[in-house]
């Protein structure tokens, strides 16, 4: 009796788990995302903008900051009232001045030394220095001041700029990551994939599987700055959230389209799911790993900022390869052909070939005949194909033709830095002020820079410093007319001519670092502000020159390791290379003249090298492992045919979902996030509609099988690289599958 119910209680059992375990990893990510999601708006309350903690402390600014906590309190920072009337300062306007800034004097986030109102020169503008603490949160005490002033008396412009009017812009510039930033990326996801898939069901499970990624990541990230393992600003944290979601919809998109293609070839959605899952996880691990070794390399930069992204990057694709690989497939699995309601892709009767009706199918074999299963859309990519294998190497020439001419503007890029004011786009008080100042007074007032030095050589210092073009006025700090003196050293500070946040001052610093260090047992350093901005973009430039080609070695390593190739993984890398270029030069004729961009900070082309190139092989990566899986069993030409035709749709999709989430940087009102975003989205399109479309297809069928040297693969004849007929029309039954 026991040994005929088994028969019926097998099939049960099956049943259960089969719906059992994806319930239960809903559940799992359900809590996590409960339980960590809320941290993704609690990241600012972790971050800093200001420069000093990112310098080394190597920097010549970081030690003279160290040891100025000797001679004055360096927990303050300054902002600078200004207040300009075209006709002239007034006694009223004086009074009202002093009325508003001195009764918050000593208040909490405020210093105990304002100094009085300052007239300038001209009589038509008046400033007032107040000192800010550090120690909370120096842009809530910015708005209460900023709030003071709020009413002048009428004709009277006043503005609060310096350090702590920037850092208070900054701040309400960043406020919008975790609102708008995620508002407007969210709905850019959710309109493409409403575009791709045409349901209402699917761009919904895909956009909350990226919302669980986020708060992974976000979590995982809060709790390493919390502990202090890791530096972050606003600009990682933008650049986080952006690409979890990008990253976590393009892998969902390979996972569901494959599952879509495996739904057409047989009745069980959980057959259909094991199949799809095996194939796509394969590319998807090799393309998170390619950019998690990308961005780690980041982790070699003497700037803590650039290095900290490292890290905070790659939890967030290990967040969204997580969420793509367990929570989607969970879903998927309860909800079958729903998922793509009102178009559920219906079963499709083929002949099979005995080697792929098992679920033991190797990664990139499909069990349909490649032409009679084809959709609309492969059908597109199949004449694509079809056209590029016909004329490769006029293809290949010309794309590298227009690849090359958009690559010769890329010197005119001006990547040298910018100054702190103009790193806003839009009016901001701090930069409205600073202009305000430059008009009235000495534009460095309030901001000095400082000159560390052996007291028995302070006159030496003084008298070379007064010397140097763009210093204005120089000063040993004194106390009752005696210079204060600790530890044999005092502190020379130096008022520039120009604003302090701008090239002009960093010039001037440079000039004065030249002439103080020549003065033999002086032992002078210096520091200040300025040269803290000097020393930033100094070793951003020096990053930049160092990670690039770590970069290129480590994709290049990836890449050989996954094709089993040399010649192959060269070739992609160098396109993808000459893709960036084009990037580059496009930009900067854009930047230079209709977008009116004063430069760029050498950050800017590090950041989007890391990430086209990680991102932009990605795409590579799905083509030519589709393209390797296909050329084992077809031959290389064919093998190329069949995996263009069949990853064409996904990827192209991907690269668009990719460039539109990274282009939604832009709505933070920066100059470095909107250049990153222009420069990333611009190139992801570039890799993914001519260098992945027609470039690289194109050379590896003019190469032919010499594109796997030295694999034996290199050796491998087959009739169809062997002769010009339709590969695909002629063979055996091919994957139509979305990826390898």
């Amino acid at each position: 009796m026991a040994s005929s119910e088994m028969p019926d209680s097998q099939p049960s059992r099956l049943s259960f788990l089969r719906w059992l375990i994806p319930a239960m990893l809903i559940l799992v990510w359900l809590i996590i995302g409960g339980g960590l999601g809320p941290f993704a708006g609690k990241l600012a309350s972790v971050s800093t903008n200001d420069n000093t903690a990112f310098l080394p402390a190597s920097a010549e600014s970081t030690q003279v900051n160290d040891q100025l906590s000797r001679f004055q309190d360096t927990t303050e920072i300054p902002a600078i009232v200004i207040a300009v009337r075209d006709s002239g300062i007034t006694a009223a306007d004086r009074a009202y001045l002093t009325e508003q800034t001195q009764r918050l004097q000593g208040t909490e986030g405020f210093g105990s030394a304002f100094s009085p109102v300052i007239g300038s020169k001209d009589g038509k503008g008046a400033e007032v220095f107040i000192p800010i603490s550090t120690k909370g949160e120096p842009a809530d005490t910015v708005k209460t001041l900023r709030d003071s002033l709020a009413n002048p008396p009428n004709g009277l412009e006043v503005k609060v700029t310096g350090p702590a009017g920037q850092v208070a812009d900054l701040g309400e510039a960043f406020a919008g990551i975790d609102g708008l930033l995620l508002l407007v990326a969210g709905a850019v996801v959710v309109l493409i994939l409403v575009v791709v898939y045409r349901s209402p069901i699917l761009p919904f499970v895909v956009l909350i599987s990226a919302v669980f990624a986020l708060g992974l990541a976000s979590g995982a990230v809060y709790f390493a700055a919390d502990q202090g393992l890791l530096e972050l600003n606003g600009q990682s944290q933008g650049i986080l959230f952006i690409l979890v979601f990008g990253a976590a919809t393009d892998y969902a998109l390979l996972l569901v389209s494959r599952f879509r293609e495996e739904l057409m070839h047989t009745a069980d959605k959980y057959t259909a799911l094991r199949r799809a899952w095996r194939a796509t996880i394969e590319p998807v691990s090799a393309s998170a790993g390619t950019v998690i070794l990308g961005v780690l390399c980041l982790l070699f930069s003497d700037l803590n900022s650039n290095r900290s992204l490292g890290p905070v990057a790659a939890l967030g694709i290990v967040a969204s390869f997580l969420a793509s690989m367990t929570f989607l497939p969970a879903v998927l699995a309860l909800l079958g052909r729903a998922a793509f309601w009102p178009l559920r892709p219906n079963l499709v009767e083929t002949a099979h070939p005995a080697n792929t009706d098992s679920d033991n199918t190797k990664s990139g074999a499909i069990s349909a005949d490649f032409d009679d299963t084809t959709s609309n859309t492969h059908r597109f990519w199949y004449a694509i194909a079809q056209w590029v294998a016909a004329r490769p190497r006029t293809v290949w020439i010309a794309t590298l033709i227009l690849l090359v001419v958009g690559a010769s503007f890329a010197p005119m890029f001006k990547a040298d830095g910018i100054a702190q004011t103009d790193f806003f786009l839009g009016d901001v008080d701090s930069v409205a002020g600073a202009q305000l100042q430059a008009q009235h007074f000495d534009a460095g007032a309030g901001t000095p820079t400082w000159i560390l030095t052996r007291a028995d050589h302070a006159d030496e210092v003084v008298t070379a410093t007064r010397g140097v073009d763009g210093v204005a006025q120089v000063s040993v700090l004194s106390t009752n007319g005696a210079p204060v003196v600790r530890d044999g050293e005092v502190a020379v500070q130096a008022t520039l001519s120009d604003n302090a946040e701008s090239l002009a001052a960093q010039d001037t610093v440079e000039r004065i670092r030249t002439e103080v260090h020549a003065i033999e047992g002086a032992d002078a350093k210096v520091g200040g502000m300025t040269a803290v901005d000097l020393d930033t973009r100094t070793t951003a430039i020096h990053d930049r020159n160092l990670i690039i080609p770590i970069v290129l070695m480590v994709v290049l390593a990836v890449l050989i390791l996954l094709l089993r190739s040399i010649l192959a993984p060269v070739l992609l890398l160098v396109t993808t290379v000459l893709s960036f270029a084009t990037t580059l030069g496009v930009a900067a004729l854009l930047f230079n003249g209709p977008f009116g961009f004063p430069g760029a900070d050498p950050v800017v082309p590090l950041f989007a090298f890391v990430f086209l190139v990680a991102l932009g092989i990605d795409y590579n990566i799905f083509l030519m492992t589709r393209v390797r899986e296909e050329s084992i069993r077809h031959g290389t030409r064919a093998g190329i045919i069949r995996g263009l035709t069949s990853t064409g749709g996904v990827i192209t999709s991907a690269g668009v979902v990719l460039a539109a989430t990274f282009a939604a940087l832009a709505v933070i009102p920066l100059l470095f996030l909107a250049q990153v975003a222009f420069l990333v989205a611009f190139g992801v399109l570039v890799d993914t509609l001519i260098v992945r479309t027609l470039l690289v297809p194109a050379l590896s069928l003019d190469i032919g099988r010499r594109i796997w040297w030295p694999s034996s693969l290199s050796h491998k004849r087959s009739e169809s690289d062997e002769s010009s007929a339709d590969p695909v029309a002629t063979g055996t039954s091919s994957a139509a599958g979305s990826t390898s």
